[in-house]
């Protein structure tokens, strides 16, 4: 599919028979949006505006060429044109999210009324600490929440991200290294299973990346970490459960000969909705780990945030905690907010104190469940991708064997000699009315399909997912690639041409010349 000079793809070919067209290019309830400039006429207000004062410009010898090209709409057409545009997306409350390794789940309503509430929506970072005393006693129940579920004694809120919080625990293991004069440990080991931050926010704070291969199993390979292991290693980072949806049950054993060999074990705790209130990474030898509060703790997800990854320590890394941190002092609460004043800390990760919205609904949550509920949560998620995976695994194709975890993986195989592949899969699926599954990742595995229903999906919808994909499947294997190929049909969109768009896009839309002419 093309893109045409608006920035934008061209229109669905109008269909061949004459019961499909229409005159506007709508379909029911399908309505054809243009561009939001396209719209644009000349003078067009949705609001009154204070005529302008007559002032002189303050760019100094900088002259106006122009207006600045915003658009001209009346309220209807704004009001109808952003609906419209949100009709166009797919949404956790439209339908099942099956997207692997990143948990869309349902945001519950609850969550989002308290973090509404005035003295949450309204807090400033800069306010006196005597204003903030609710929302730090909010702050420090979170924590300790975090640091039961994981019986770890310190924690960070600060960092705004996952990968943020990678990068805290990674800064904070090389802090220590280096108060015990061992700075030189330049190696991290991470293994093919990990998620791709992994290896990213190793390199970003310097160090090198040595890959760990995994075992047919999936699970990480032991005796190529131990002969991998030595006295420049600093860390091996470690997703648990892993990428593949499995669970690394040597993991005890890897913290042990991590440990002898005087390297830290940071785990990546973005899938810790899998197992949180049923393991406690504590135990399991771990010096930190980061938790998406996003995939655990049900707050909003997407759209590039606001995101949230607080940051867990066992008490070899306490002492390292990035400011700032809260602290109770007698009956109130205090920000720790300069390095030295509670340890040895290397500074801080951002400028305030966290996602303060993210902070509530996570609590809400932990509140709303208690530990009973997580437990059940957990349980749950586990369940359904075992569900679907016993329903699939006889027209798909799976590369581990045994039970998964809280995601099921599968590979391409089932497609072998269709000449349909796993993108194909993904865009028939969008037609059946489900957004696809996470496509060619794990890495690790061929034309991955990597699905994760959460626990928050019914049987029901579970088994219309099935049978959507079982249909899909089975028509892959009757060799219609030409059908699978021309998916998806009922989208605003046909399928772009994907390589022309990532290297040939068009990032900003000009009026058509004739249109420009007019203007003029």
């Amino acid at each position: 599919m093309t893109m045409n000079n608006q920035g934008r793809p061209t229109a669905i070919p109008a269909p061949t028979s004459a019961a499909g067209d229409t005159v506007t290019g709508n379909r029911g309830l399908r309505i054809e949006e243009p561009l939001i400039f396209e719209q644009d006429s000349p003078g067009r207000c949705g609001v009154d505006l204070p005529a302008l004062p007559d002032v002189g410009l303050r760019l100094g010898p900088v002259k106006p060429r122009g207006s600045i090209g915003l658009p001209g709409l009346s309220e209807p057409q704004v009001v109808r044109h952003y609906t419209r545009l949100s009709q166009k997306n797919y949404a956790i409350d439209a339908g099942l999210y099956p997207l692997g390794s990143c948990t869309m789940k349902h945001n519950p309503r609850l969550n989002e009324k308290m973090a509404r509430l005035p003295g949450f929506a309204d807090v400033h970072p800069l306010q006196p600490e005597s204003t903030v005393q609710g929302a730090l006693a909010l702050m420090d129940e979170l924590a300790h929440w975090l640091k039961a579920l994981t019986g770890m004694p310190a924690v960070t809120l600060a960092p705004a991200a996952g990968a943020h919080g990678e990068m805290a625990g990674m800064m904070a293991i090389r802090a220590a290294l280096e108060h015990r004069g061992e700075g030189a440990r330049k190696r991290v080991l991470v293994p093919e299973s990990a998620h791709g931050t992994n290896p990213a926010t190793a390199a970003a704070i310097g160090y090198s990346v040595d890959p760990i291969p995994a075992t047919a199993e999936g699970r990480v390979d032991l005796e190529a970490l131990k002969a991998k292991l030595g006295p420049d290693v600093a860390a091996i980072m470690l997703t648990n459960p892993n990428t593949c949806g499995l669970f690394e049950r040597d993991i005890i054993a890897i913290a042990e000969v991590v440990h002898a060999a005087g390297a830290f074990f940071y785990c990546d705790g973005a899938n810790f909705n899998a197992i949180v209130g049923r393991v406690m990474p504590a135990e399991l030898g771990i010096d930190a780990m980061h938790i998406n509060l996003h995939k655990t703790f049900s707050t909003p997800h997407g759209g590039g945030g606001p995101g949230s990854g607080p940051v867990v320590f066992s008490a070899a890394l306490a002492p390292f905690v990035p400011v700032p941190y809260v602290r109770k002092d007698g009956d109130r609460f205090v920000l720790v907010e300069r390095e030295g004043e509670g340890g040895t800390a290397y500074g801080r990760m951002k400028a305030f104190h966290g996602q303060m919205g993210m902070f509530v609904r996570a609590l809400s949550y932990m509140l709303s469940h208690g530990a009973d509920g997580l437990w059940q949560a957990s349980g749950d998620a586990v369940l359904n991708a075992n569900y679907l995976m016993a329903r699939l695994n006889d027209v798909m194709t799976a590369p581990f064997e045994g039970p998964c975890m809280h995601e099921c993986l599968f590979d391409d195989r089932f497609l072998k000699g269709t000449g349909v592949s796993t993108l194909d899969i993904a865009k028939a699926l969008i037609d059946e009315g489900f957004h696809p599954m996470t496509m060619y990742f794990p890495l690790v595995v061929h034309g991955a399909l990597l699905i994760e229903p959460t626990e928050t999906e019914s049987k029901d919808a579970l088994d219309q997912f099935v049978t959507a994909l079982r249909a899909l499947a089975e028509r892959a294997k009757t060799g219609d690639a030409a059908w699978f190929q021309a998916a998806p049909r009922f989208t605003p969109r046909r399928r772009l041409d994907e390589t022309a768009a990532a290297r040939k896009p068009v990032l900003r839309w000009a009026p058509e010349p004739e249109r420009l002419e007019a203007a003029e």
